[in-house]
């Protein structure tokens, strides 16, 4: 059998289901008797569909449309009360989930991030004076060249309490800025890592860099993991609207916006945790293999959960077409 005609054949079983899935919601008991037995007749059809496609049409555009399609359904057709998870099992287990469901988007949080840091600072090594332009006037002192010196204690309470609240801010937009096809979120992300960087580069020139590391090394490893997470979040948002696959765009805009606040919810006890260490140990500028410790103390743990508890269970389409 042709793809066009297997479509032709099954499209009208497809609209229905989805057309059923968007009444359900996550209630399918809203639906009535007699519409709950056709979603359910409908997306057993519909799982039998995507079995016989992936087999016959691997990659197609079809296939995919199926997978989304019955991916959805079956969250419509297998919802419970249980589903409302306590607070508990979300930090145990639905954030981490939120976070490692999406990994492309992760990646590119990540290197939305950490590659202009990495530019700005090889940058600001070569032209420090342009540099320092966009490095705030209260970091100047120590990071202008041929400044040397170690950070004082007010520069160093200065860098705690913007670098926090900056970093809290900026979760918030990298998300919201989503909403903007993604472009808002990649635009943050790249500014904050490219300041970051700039300042980086600046102290490294300027000989102060071990002052700034052992400052930045316990808290700013786990700060900027939630920035990428965020981002993502927003990035995942973005492409909801650009690719909305069988769904409308506003469906998928709900669904893609309610995982958006689930991952910023999630994250905010991680910056907390990241603020009590820059409030109570990053001002002691402890030695260098200490900073380090503290910092890989804080950060492993949160990427040992995505990788450990992020791969777990995310209503894996070919699961679901075994049923």
């Amino acid at each position: 059998m042709d793809v066009d005609r297997f479509t032709r054949e099954r499209a009208e079983g497809w609209d229905e289901l989805a057309a059923l899935v968007r009444r359900a919601g996550a209630r399918p008991q809203r639906l009535g008797s007699e519409s709950l037995l056709r979603l359910g007749r409908r997306y057993r059809a519909a799982a039998a569909d995507l079995a016989l496609a992936r087999r016959l049409y691997p990659g197609h555009p079809v296939t995919r449309r199926l997978e989304r399609l019955v991916t959805d359904a079956r969250q419509s057709v297998y919802a419970t009360e249980a589903r409302r998870r306590s607070l508990r099992s979300f930090l145990a287990t639905g954030y981490w989930r939120r976070v490692g469901e999406r990994r492309t988007a992760l990646l590119a949080g990540l290197a939305l991030l950490f590659v202009p840091m990495a530019l700005a600072a090889v940058w600001a090594i070569d032209d420090p004076a342009a540099a320092l332009g966009i490095v705030p006037g209260e970091f100047q002192g120590a990071a202008e060249p041929g400044g040397g010196g170690e950070l004082s204690t007010g520069e160093e309470a200065a860098f705690s309490s913007t670098i926090y609240t900056n970093n809290i801010r900026v979760t918030f937009l990298v998300v919201a800025g989503g909403v903007l096809l993604g472009l808002g979120s990649a635009a943050v992300t790249i500014f904050n890592g490219g300041f970051i960087g700039a300042l980086f580069g600046l102290t490294i020139e300027a000989g102060t860099f071990d002052d700034l590391l052992r400052f930045v090394l316990p808290h700013g490893l786990l700060e900027l993991s939630c920035i990428a997470v965020c981002c993502a979040a927003g990035l995942r948002l973005g492409w909801a609207i650009v690719d909305p696959g069988a769904q409308t765009r506003g469906a998928s805009l709900r669904r893609e916006g309610r995982a958006a606040i689930e991952i910023v919810l999630g994250t905010m006890p991680w910056l907390v945790l990241a603020g009590v260490i820059e409030g109570f140990v990053s001002p002691n500028q402890p030695p260098l293999v200490v900073a380090a410790a503290v910092g890989l103390a804080a950060v492993v743990p949160f990427w040992a959960l995505v990788i450990r508890r992020g791969g777990q269970d995310h209503a894996r389409p070919r699961d679901l077409a075994r049923r």
